[in-house]
């Protein structure tokens, strides 16, 4: 009975390691006359993701004792006590050991390792598409690490910059806990660049895993076309998807420009997620040709013509097809609004749609968004500028198939097909004056109950008007020349047009317009407030922002915003108040890293935040 109770004593003091507690070894060998002799050896410790870890040890010999701690056989900087406690531990900790060196006049001795396992560290969150999900919310909702304690320029800063070799126009992504990557398990960091190049990086290291280029032989990566949206190259621009079981290790899929001479090609890639290599006899080359006599026409076709356009939305993975949108180089004619879906394990191309067949322009430009899909399969994004057919057949739908400026839903049961969509009553005056639609990307919605206890399926969208359209996924309005018959329309509630999209959490949509503050709009019964409920203090120049949220369930939750400036600057804001947490110029240089980038959105994933520039990849955590 005694020794039970000494082991129940022993094991409630949690991390502090007394002699011959928690089977830490209590004698070391016969030290030489005077030299530190290690009494108690530390022992391992098991923690949850955002807590810290304590090591301790005791130890005897002449004159005073100095001590040095090591992770991994590397020392700490500063851990010269008797114990030593973590900062608040990630996914990458889970295996670290710890040890100590103890020294004095005589001699040292160093002390067995201990190994410090993390709860849910098997659970660790992965980033594969844009926005975290194909609804496009922008929400993680398993961040157990950063906190609105924590995020403030004492506690939280920049680690690394990983530079890289072009523009980072695409969202980072990040597969957490790969195996069989460069000879071990990784978390890992995904930076595709406008000159072609996909990097795999540790994402807590820093270490460059492997490096491809998208480009054939003798090729370059295309000239900006005549336009200076995407400048001085275009090669990776939309944001890849991954597929964790696809292929023997998970595959990335990539759409590349690229040309030799005056040819200029569109690529689908895909690569292994441990390798680069390319998978299923790829790249494959991106044609197409669909019914109609608009721009481009051919024999009753239009055609698809590489140099014309570029892949800007993000891939969208649904239902094993690789789902692929296409915006053109400015205004620049010839061109329509494109979709292709393509197998996603042979890279065959399943099924192709023009939304414009039948006129000229829009296409689908999205600010570098992505479209979005539902649970039952269908596709929402917004349109630009473009011919609309204002005849209509009985069913409502424009007679001549053109869909220039709306607000667009795709089923993608058998082929692609306009299922169903919403058109502003003053659409030619918006394509006259290039105040479209197609400006800023859609969201899906969840599920949620209005006053009456109905279920209500819903989508948002706003773009260069500042408006926001609230739609009904079940019956979305279509056009009517004399009123906008939608779910719910907010005028006057943005300071400007949107190039960018909201983020979605616990009901709160977050808007950042451009020339405007971040704003939250507040959804009760399912219909939204009629002015925000919080905004914050600064606002954000062309092209405003596209936020996302971490949280940890419905806690601590913190809205992310990039700053299109020089210096780029990252800001964190509690997403109940929007007040400000954090900035990167609080700290003065220390934080900065590097020059602003139009459209970027932050990656936030166990316990990292990822920010791409014009020629690197700012990370932020914890300080050390």
């Amino acid at each position: 009975m005694r020794l039970h109770a000494f082991a129940v004593l022993c094991l409630s003091l949690s991390f502090v390691i007394v002699l011959g507690c928690g089977g830490g070894t209590t004698s070391s060998p016969a030290p030489s006359a005077g030299a530190p002799a290690i009494m108690t050896h530390p022992s391992n410790s098991r923690v949850a993701l955002g807590e810290t870890a304590t090591f301790s040890t005791t130890a005897t010999g002449n004159g005073p004792l100095t001590y040095q701690w090591q992770r991994n056989g590397t020392a700490i900087s500063g851990a010269a006590s008797a114990s030593y406690t973590t900062s608040p531990v990630t996914i990458a900790d889970d295996g670290a050991t710890f040890r100590v060196v103890v020294s004095n006049s005589v001699g040292s001795t160093t002390s067995n390792p201990a190994t410090l396992s993390v709860r849910g560290a098997t659970a660790a969150v992965d980033v594969v598409t844009y926005h975290n999900d194909v609804a496009r919310t922008g929400q993680n909702l398993n961040e157990a690490v950063l906190t609105t304690a924590n995020v403030n320029s004492t506690t939280f800063g920049k680690l690394l910059s990983l530079p890289v070799d072009g523009k980072v126009d695409a969202q980072p992504l990040y597969l957490a806990q790969l195996a069989n990557i460069g000879g071990a398990t990784h978390n890992v960091l995904y930076v595709a660049t406008e000159h072609g190049s996909v990097y795999a990086f540790d994402a807590d290291s820093g270490t460059q895993l492997w490096k491809v280029s998208t480009l054939g032989a003798g090729e370059v990566t295309s000239d900006p076309r005549g336009c200076d949206q995407i400048n001085p190259e275009i090669g990776i621009t939309a944001t890849p998807v991954i597929d964790r079981n696809a292929g023997t290790h998970g595959v990335i899929y990539v759409v590349a420009m690229s040309k030799s001479g005056s040819t200029y090609f569109q690529r689908l890639h895909a690569l292994d997620v441990t390798t680069g290599a390319e998978l299923f006899g790829g790249p494959q080359n991106i044609t197409a040709s669909f019914p109609g006599t608009g721009d481009n026409s051919s024999n009753g076709n239009v055609i698809f013509d590489p140099a014309q356009y570029k892949e800007r939305a993000a891939l969208l993975l649904l239902n094993g097809v690789v789902y692929t949108t296409w915006a053109s180089h400015c205004d620049i004619r010839p061109y329509t609004g494109w979709i292709m879906g393509y197998n996603q394990t042979t890279l065959a191309q399943t099924s192709v749609l023009n939304v414009v067949p039948n006129g000229s322009e829009g296409s689908i430009w999205m600010a570098d968004t992505g479209p979005a899909a539902d649970s039952s399969g269908n596709i929402y994004l917004l349109d630009a500028n473009g011919d609309f057919g204002t005849t209509l057949n009985p069913s409502g739908f424009p007679s001549n198939g053109n869909y220039g400026n709306a607000f667009l839903k795709i089923s993608t049961s058998g082929r692609l097909a306009v299922a169903d969509y919403f058109e502003m009553q003053n659409q030619q005056q918006e394509n006259d004056s290039d105040a479209d639609l197609g400006s800023g990307g859609a969201l899906v919605l969840p599920d949620l109950t209005d006053g009456s206890g109905n279920i209500r399926h819903l989508a948002v969208g706003a773009g260069k008007d500042g408006h926001i359209y609230v739609v009904n996924r079940d019956a979305m309005g279509k056009f009517n020349s004399s009123s906008n018959n939608i779910y719910q329309e907010l005028t006057g509630v943005l300071g400007g047009g949107v190039f960018g999209m909201p983020a979605y959490f616990n009901e709160t949509l977050y808007y950042g317009a451009v020339g405007d503050a971040i704003k939250a709009f507040k959804i009760t019964n399912a219909r939204f407030s009629t002015g925000p409920s919080s905004q914050t203090s600064n606002t954000f120049l062309y092209p405003g922002a596209t936020p996302s949220i971490s949280a940890n369930g419905t806690s601590n939750a913190i809205a992310w915003a990039a700053e299109n400036t020089t210096p780029a600057v990252l800001h964190a804001y509690d997403a109940s108040n929007l007040h400000e947490l954090y900035n990167s110029n609080q700290a003065g240089s220390r934080d900065q890293f590097g020059a602003g980038n139009k459209f970027i959105t932050p990656t936030i994933v166990n316990g990292k935040v990822y920010v791409g520039t014009t020629n690197s990849v700012g990370v932020f955590g914890l300080l050390p």
